[in-house]
């Protein structure tokens, strides 16, 4: 059975830096480089960070260590109206809309006023009991990314997801450096991950560039999430790590052809190559006039172009038979 269709997941984070204009650019983009969905974050930022919150070293290094990490995120928030209109414009150019929620008050907006039918679990909420069993209790599918975790970390969490009703988990592989050193990325950890949990798996990298999540495709992730910006070079904590529309679109036809390129596990003449066989294979003919009833030896018989005869793997059982008639130089043997 050939591999099923990867999800691709453009993550526009908070790249919009709380403007709605922004976040409907970034739609579009999303859209135009063939992304399946588009995904935001969702939460009020008081009820996500204390006040005396830090800022992650990759946050300081890009937006400076000036405002604590709350003062920050309370530029980067969208008000629940705003959601409904970008919801709205995604509906309306025809690109599926998706948030992250980081609390339960933004979970219940999400699904119970803009009719979310995806839940997607961030890897800071990922051992966030009360929200893991709020998100659950849906019945939905929920996709869940496992940045600075263990093994054990992902499996209680994905048991307590599926105990309280999930009617799917997928576990994102994932490593929440900005951007994540290639040496880091360890996608071979991904495959062992859903196996692990029981549950299918995929990707979701803050490396740069497109290899690694095209790798990821190759060892069968199912989802692949990717940071993308309008720019850069844009102020704000996640632009540096993140593709520019031109670079998602490229990392999305790669997806793509990757996807193609798995194929099945079945080694098997293709349709495509079918014809090239007798061209390029040969067969076992006679390397001079050979008479009737002449014993075919080594010096009397050769492998040559096209295979349209006898295979050289039956050069041992030709060998000492006797010629059921006489062969041309170059023609093809008969047993």
């Amino acid at each position: 059975m050939g591999k099923e269709r990867v999800l691709v997941i453009a993550e526009a984070g908070v790249n919009h830096n709380g403007s709605l204009d922004t976040a409907k650019l970034l739609a579009e983009a999303a859209h135009d480089a063939g992304a399946d969905i588009v995904k935001y974050q969702c939460f009020d930022a008081n009820l996500l960070v204390a006040k005396d919150a830090r800022k992650a070293a990759y946050q300081e290094l890009a937006t400076g260590n000036d405002e604590s990490q709350l003062e920050m995120l309370k530029k980067l928030e969208l008000s629940h109206d705003e959601f409904r209109e970008l919801k709205a414009f995604c509906d309306h150019i025809g690109i599926r809309f998706l948030a992250t929620p980081f609390d339960a008050g933004s979970l219940r907006f999400l699904v119970d006023d803009l009719g979310g039918d995806l839940i997607k679990i961030p890897s800071g909420e990922m051992d966030n009991w009360p929200l893991l069993v709020a998100a659950a209790s849906y019945g939905l599918p929920v996709i869940m990314s496992t940045g600075m975790a263990t093994a054990d970390e992902a499996v209680a969490s994905v048991r307590v997801l599926k105990e309280h009703g999930a009617s799917e988990v997928t576990v994102l592989h994932c490593n929440t450096q900005y951007p994540t050193p290639y040496e880091d990325a360890n996608v071979l950890a991904m495959p062992a991950l859903g196996a692990t949990c029981g549950c299918p798996f995929g990707y979701s990298d803050h490396t740069r560039g497109i290899v690694v999540p095209v790798m990821a495709v190759a060892l069968g992730a199912t989802v692949i999430e990717k940071h993308f910006t309008l720019d850069r070079g844009m102020e704000g904590p996640d632009h540096a790590a993140s593709l520019e529309p031109s670079e998602l679109a490229e990392m999305v036809s790669a997806v793509r052809i990757a996807e193609k390129a798995m194929g099945s596990a079945s080694k098997a003449i293709t349709g495509s190559e079918a014809g090239n066989r007798s061209v390029a294979r040969k067969s076992i003919r006679a390397s001079r006039h050979i008479r009737m009833g002449e014993v075919l030896t080594e010096e009397n018989l050769i492998t040559k172009r096209p295979g349209d005869g006898l295979s050289p793997m039956m050069w041992p059982q030709v060998i000492g038979k006797k010629a059921i008639r006489s062969f041309a130089p170059d023609e093809g043997i008969e047993l």
